[in-house]
C-alpha cells in the first residue's frame, strides 16, 4: 500500500515573507507538506539574528522556518525579477507581506500576476488591509493590538490597556492567511482559476473580541477591563488555593452547580441575590470572596483532582516551564527537537493541529542563507553557466559564492 500522501503535497509556494507574520503562515503551508520556497534578500531574513543566538544560530528563526528552502535573491534587479516571474509561472501560491503597494513597484500587482499565471493564489499579510486610509501605514504586532481594541480589554480596571505577551496579531494573520490560501487553492480546483487572499493583523486580533463586540454591539457599552475574571459571567476566574491559583471555568448553571457543591456552598446558585447570572456579575467580589474562603482550605492538587473528576473545567496557572513539563503537553508533542546540521539539537514548538493518517513532520530543518539557490534556479530552467552568472553580478547570493 502506497504512503499517504500529505495535504499539500505537490502545492509550492513562493515566500517573499520575512519576520513572523507572513512566515508563521508559510509555515503552516510547509508543515502541511507544501513545498516553500522562500526568496530572501542578501542579508537574510531579520529573525536570523534576533533573539537569543546560540553559537550565532538563531532558534526563533529556527522555529518559524522549518520545512522550507531558501534562495538569496535581489529582487530589485532585473535579473532577480525576471528569476522570480520564472518560478511564479509554475508556482501555485505566492505569499508576501510588504506593505500595499510595494509589489506593484517591483511591477508584480495584480494584473501583472494573472498574466504571469492565471492559477496562482496569491495572498497577503499585512497591518491594515489594502483599503481605507490606513494602508500605507507601518504595523507591527503591539501596534495592532493598540489600534484593534484588545489591548483596551486587556488588563484590570483602573489600570493602562494591556497587550498580550504573544505576538498574536502576527499569529493569527498568519493562521488567516494560511487558511484564505487552502480556501482559495480548493476554489481554484473547482473554478480553474487563482485569485488574491489577504489577512491583515488588525482584522485578525478585532476577530478575537468574540462576545464582547456582541455585547458592545447590543448594549453601546464600551466593555470594562476584568482582568483574570469573565467579562460577562460570574464565578469564573482564577482563584487562591492553599498552595497557589486555580483556574476554574463554570461556563453554565449546570456546571456552576457542580462546582458549588464540589466546594460545598452550593446554596450560593439558589440565594435570591444570585441566582442568574447577572446578579452574580453584579455581585462578583461577593462571590469571588465565598469560592476562595472554601478554596484556601485545600491545595491546588485537591482541588483540580476533584473539580475535574466531577466534571468542573479548571487547570493551575502554569509558568512556561512547566508548560513543557507537563505530561499532556509532552503527549502531545507540542515541543519537538529537530536537528540542524553544523547546529545541533534544536528544540521548537511542535505541530499544534494533528491528522490521523498525514501528520505533520519535519522533511529538513530551517535553511542557511541561500543554501537552495542553485538547486531552485536550475528546476526552473537556467543552466550553471547562468547561475554563476547571476552570482558574478551579485544577483544571487549562494553559500559557494560567498565563500
Amino acid at each position: 500500500m502506497n504512503e499517504p500522501k500529505a495535504p499539500l503535497h505537490g502545492i509550492t509556494v513562493v515566500d517573499l515573507t520575512r519576520v513572523l507574520s507572513g512566515p508563521f503562515c508559510t509555515l503552516m503551508l510547509a508543515d502541511l507538506g507544501a513545498d516553500v520556497i522562500k526568496i530572501e534578500t542578501h542579508k537574510g531574513d531579520s529573525t536570523r539574528v534576533q533573539g537569543t543566538l546560540k553559537d550565532g544560530f538563531s532558534w526563533y528563526y529556527a522555529a518559524f522556518n522549518r520545512n522550507k528552502r531558501s534562495i538569496a535573491l535581489d529582487l530589485y534587479s532585473e535579473q532577480g525579477r525576471a528569476a522570480l516571474t520564472r518560478m511564479l509561472e509554475t508556482a501555485d501560491v505566492m505569499v508576501e507581506n510588504f506593505r500595499p503597494g510595494v509589489l506593484d513597484k517591483m511591477g508584480f500587482s495584480a494584473e501583472r500576476l494573472a498574466q504571469i499565471n492565471p492559477r496562482l493564489v496569491s495572498a497577503s499579510v499585512n497591518g491594515y488591509g489594502s483599503t481605507g486610509p490606513y494602508v500605507d501605514r507601518p504595523s507591527f504586532d503591539f501596534i495592532a493590538q493598540a489600534m484593534s481594541g484588545l489591548m483596551s480589554v486587556n488588563g484590570r480596571e483602573g489600570e493602562e490597556p494591556l497587550r498580550n505577551a504573544t505576538p498574536i496579531t502576527d499569529v493569527l494573520a498568519g493562521v488567516y492567511c494560511a487558511l484564505g490560501i487552502v480556501a482559495a487553492l480548493r476554489a481554484r480546483d473547482l473554478n480553474g482559476v487563482g485569485q488574491h487572499v489577504e489577512a491583515a493583523m488588525v482584522n485578525g486580533a478585532i476577530s478575537t473580541l468574540a462576545y464582547l463586540a456582541a455585547e458592545y454591539f447590543v448594549t453601546d457599552e464600551i466593555p470594562k477591563r476584568t482582568g483574570n475574571d469573565h467579562p460577562i459571567m460570574s464565578p469564573y476566574g482564577l482563584f487562591t488555593a492553599s498552595d497557589g491559583s486555580v483556574a476554574v471555568a463554570p461556563s453554565n448553571d449546570t456546571i456552576l452547580r457542580r462546582f458549588l457543591k464540589i466546594i460545598d456552598i452550593e446554596w450560593v446558585i439558589d440565594d435570591p441575590r444570585y441566582d442568574t447570572n447577572h446578579k452574580r456579575y453584579h455581585a462578583r467580589r461577593e462571590i469571588d470572596a465565598l469560592v476562595n474562603e472554601r478554596l484556601v482550605t485545600e491545595t491546588v492538587d485537591h482541588w483540580i483532582d476533584k473539580l475535574n473528576k466531577g466534571g468542573v473545567p479548571c487547570g493551575r496557572a502554569l509558568n512556561v516551564a512547566e508548560v513543557f513539563a507537563d505530561p499532556q503537553v509532552i503527549a502531545q508533542e507540542m515541543a519537538i527537537e529537530v536537528e540542524h546540521p553544523g547546529r545541533g539539537m534544536v528544540k521548537m514548538l511542535g505541530f499544534p493541529i494533528k491528522f490521523s493518517q498525514t501528520p505533520c513532520v519535519v522533511r529538513h530543518p530551517a535553511p542557511e542563507l541561500g543554501v537552495d539557490g542553485r538547486s531552485v534556479l536550475a528546476a526552473h530552467g537556467y543552466s550553471e553557466a547562468d547561475i554563476e552568472a547571476l552570482e558574478a553580478l551579485g544577483v544571487l547570493k549562494t553559500p559557494d559564492a560567498v565563500a
